[in-house]
């Protein structure tokens, strides 16, 4: 991962659970954001895939997704990690957040460029993601492709399906 002294990526440990949770429910409307007891499952079941950003020793985003062999984009239960399979090589992103006070500073793009690069050297073929509208040029830049309008009405809202190739 990229190497500065004013941050630092890693993996995310049982104890951030909490702090992810208030970070995710600023960052989200209502009904979009995860559930503590979603993100403890997510740290528990896949830590490979969740990585927190810290600014000066504290956490102000994170990254956090599952694996799996087939991608359907619009499985609600996946969100709780149901056909996640760690060895699986299609990355599934569900959150990409920072702090409302730390956005649009640049710490979205470091966090997920490190994210990409992270999935790279763990073998991953491809990242998915949804995203709301706002949202598909940031994904864009970073190198992620539009793919489609979502079926998933998550949280009553409308998503886009943006892909990654890794390989």
């Amino acid at each position: 991962m990229y190497a500065h002294t004013d941050y630092r990526i890693r993996l995310a440990q049982a104890t951030d659970a909490d702090v992810c949770f208030a970070i995710e429910n600023s960052a989200y409307q209502g009904d979009e954001a995860a559930t503590l007891e979603k993100i403890r499952q997510r740290i528990d079941h896949y830590p490979q895939g969740f990585l927190v950003l810290e600014l000066a020793g504290a956490i102000i985003g994170f990254v956090n997704s599952g694996c799996c062999f087939k991608v359907a984009m619009d499985n609600e239960a996946f969100k709780q990690l149901a056909g996640h399979d760690p060895q699986g090589p299609e990355n599934v992103v569900m959150s990409v957040v920072i702090h409302p006070v730390w956005q649009r500073h640049g710490w979205g793009r470091t966090l997920l460029l490190n994210y990409i690069e992270h999935m790279r050297r763990l073998g991953k073929q491809r990242i998915h993601l949804m995203c709301r509208s706002q949202h598909i040029r940031f994904y864009q830049r970073a190198g992620f492709i539009y793919q489609s309008e979502s079926a998933s009405s998550h949280g009553g809202l409308q998503w886009h399906e943006m892909k990654l190739e890794l390989a």
